[in-house]
């Protein structure tokens, strides 16, 4: 790689990190998040520290306040309560819940940085995509503890140092690939499992795979995301010192 092209490489990662900053540290961000309530948990309507009774109806959440009923569906917006906090119906397998952001939650308030490894060459390589035949689901564990499926769309397969491996992917709307995955150094120097997100493949299934872009999954801000575990074959056999490994507090 040229010096130029190298250049280009680490401004190019520099500005990820500092729109990944930005991103968890806004005032909707993973770190606002502080709470997520199923409905069927819900007791005579009452959601804590949120004013209204809160019921489901015909797959929407609806909040009945002072004779106002408002309707809220998993699909549609938010709703932003005048203290500035954002309400969001959600929807996982058929169960409603109910996710409340807050701009001053104590971990945005305390939060101070993602520590991550230097960026380093070798771990930016050639990758493969192969779509599956049919899109699968596989059921996973989730950081609340249930078990949810996880949709796959096929296998990213690439080689560092000469250790060839694959990993199970989906497609994102927008192309790109999320893959679900952990590592030698899971929950000892970096978090218990991590997310990557790959730019969308060529039309022939290449693609760079830049693991200096692996990056803490949600619940790694905050306790109220139900982040899905890595799928079976999805943990790499080394030490993967790259990307992200932990949140920063002050």
């Amino acid at each position: 790689m040229s010096t130029y092209a190298r250049d280009q490489a680490v401004s190019a990662w520099e500005q990820w990190r500092e729109r990944r900053g930005a991103a968890v540290s806004a005032p909707h961000g993973p770190l606002a998040l502080t709470g997520t309530h199923w409905l069927d948990d819900v007791a005579d309507g009452a959601i804590p520290g949120l004013p209204g009774v809160w019921r489901q109806e015909d797959g929407a959440v609806v909040r009945d306040l002072d004779g106002t009923a408002t309707v809220l569906r998993p699909e549609g917006g938010p709703l932003l309560l005048p203290d500035g906090r954002k309400v969001l119906a959600i929807n996982r397998e058929g169960l409603l819940a109910v996710r409340v952001w807050d701009p001053e939650s104590a971990a945005r308030t305390a939060f101070a940085g993602i520590d991550v490894f230097p960026r380093d060459a070798r771990w930016a390589v050639p990758g493969r995509f192969t779509p599956f035949e049919a899109a699968r689901s596989v059921r996973v564990a989730n950081a609340d503890g249930q078990e949810r499926g996880l949709g796959l769309s096929g296998e990213l397969a690439f080689t560092v140092d000469g250790v060839a491996h694959t990993l199970a992917v989906t497609v994102e709307d927008d192309g790109r690939l999320w893959a679900v995955l952990a590592d030698a150094t899971s929950g000892k120097t970096t978090f218990r499992f991590r997310f990557l997100y790959t730019e969308a493949p060529a039309a022939d299934g290449t693609l760079t795979v830049d693991l200096n872009r692996t990056q803490l999954p949600p619940c790694a801000f905050s306790d109220a995301f139900i982040c899905p575990f890595p799928p079976p074959g999805n943990t790499l056999p080394y030490a993967l010192e790259a990307g992200e490994r932990a949140l920063l507090t002050s």
